[in-house]
């Protein structure tokens, strides 16, 4: 992606922020005084103490542009396009919050998470609250189809719900043998996790603009490949990310010992690299048997790490990346995202949408998919 795409992409979030952070301001404000500084924190607008802070990242805003430019494309008036970009960036901020808090991160946009700054019960409140002010503020939008826009909110919570309980639970799933996480379960996962809420975006202002079902349908199944091109991305950059762009350390999903694509790909790849990596998965997972005790797999390569070491170990978990790339799971995982996002496509094109808008959606699914290159 060249420098004029990318910045064309850049103007393009930038645009639908400008336009929905009156709308979502508006809504923050009626939080009550102390979830609302929190809200204001997680969102980027105010330091700890409740300070405006304009050199604090926001994030890119891809869901309420998403929003917008759903809404744009089949011809909805602004003020339904708005109103659906507050409802998904209220529940995308909810959803940030809480899981922040489960997985222990400490630092989201180079900045303390809120349960870090604030303590684990008032995060876990500010999320309640946002989710609350989420179902509210859609619930408020004056349209004959803000009955169906509600209820679509409810089933894709249900969803993000679901995925990020199979997120966690695959944590407690072995690297190898039957019970082990397969890339296809992995990928179902990641739709539910992060493609419900981007298709839900992509398709609530349509419905809130009265589009046809079917347009709403391909809009909200675009999101959903979009979703796990999106989460393939991320894993990349959960991996061999820049700690100065994504503000988080570097190996840092594989030190936690997260299972994602990139690691479940290069795992049933079955090359040598394979079982390489799984012998020392295995034997730096928590509760693993030291080196020369019954049961410790044997070193599988004559440069083997010290199996006593755990994945937070920095050598440990930088072994772990090179042969996950050996493995073929960095490339495995680029493809997913490339096919994921050549089928989100061929759902916006199923469908009549503006032309304008229309190619300001593929510039966005292109921007998505080049942010780990």
């Amino acid at each position: 992606m060249g420098a004029g795409a990318r910045g064309e992409a850049d103007a393009l979030l930038l645009r639908c922020r400008a336009l929905v952070r009156p709308a979502l301001a508006g809504a923050v404000g009626r939080l009550h005084p102390w979830t609302g500084e929190m809200a204001a924190f997680s969102l980027g607008w105010a330091d700890v103490d409740g300070t405006p802070e304009p050199g604090a990242s926001e994030g890119k805003g891809v869901r309420q542009a998403l929003a917008v430019l759903g809404a744009e494309a089949v011809g909805a008036d602004g003020r339904v396009a708005v109103a659906g970009a507050v409802a998904v960036e209220l529940v995308h901020a909810f959803s940030l919050l809480h899981d922040d808090i489960m997985d222990g991160d400490a630092l989201r946009r180079q900045r303390e998470t809120v349960w870090k700054a604030y303590g684990t019960g008032p995060a876990v409140l500010a999320g309640d609250a946002l989710f609350a002010l989420a179902v509210q503020s859609l619930a408020e939008v004056p349209s004959t189809h803000t009955g169906p826009a509600v209820r679509r909110l409810g089933e894709t919570l249900t969803d993000l719900v679901r995925g990020q309980a199979d997120d966690l639970c695959f944590e407690d799933r072995p690297w190898t043998g039957p019970d082990a996480v397969r890339p296809e379960a992995y990928r179902v996962m990641a739709e539910h996790k992060t493609g419900s809420l981007l298709g839900c975006a992509a398709a609530l202002g349509a419905l809130l603009g009265g589009a046809p079902e079917a347009t709403v349908a391909a809009l909200d199944r675009a999101g959903r490949h979009l979703g796990v091109a999106f989460q393939a991305v991320d894993d990349l950059l959960g991996v061999w990310g820049d700690p100065a762009v994504t503000g988080k350390p570097v190996h840092g999903d594989l030190r936690r010992g997260k299972k994602t694509y990139p690691v479940l790909a290069a795992l049933a790849a079955g090359t040598p690299e394979s079982r390489e990596l799984a012998a020392l998965l295995e034997a730096a997972a928590p509760g693993a048997p030291a080196p020369g005790r019954p049961g410790t797999p044997e070193a599988p390569s004559p440069d083997p790490v010290d199996a006593a070491g755990t994945l937070d170990d920095p050598a440990v978990a930088a072994r772990a990346a090179s042969l996950v790339e050996r493995a073929g799971g960095r490339a495995a995982t680029m493809r997913e995202a490339v096919d994921q996002l050549a089928a989100a496509r061929r759902c916006l094109r199923a469908v009549p949408l503006r032309p304008g808008p229309s190619r300001d959606l593929d510039a966005l699914l292109a921007f998505l998919l080049h942010r780990a290159v």
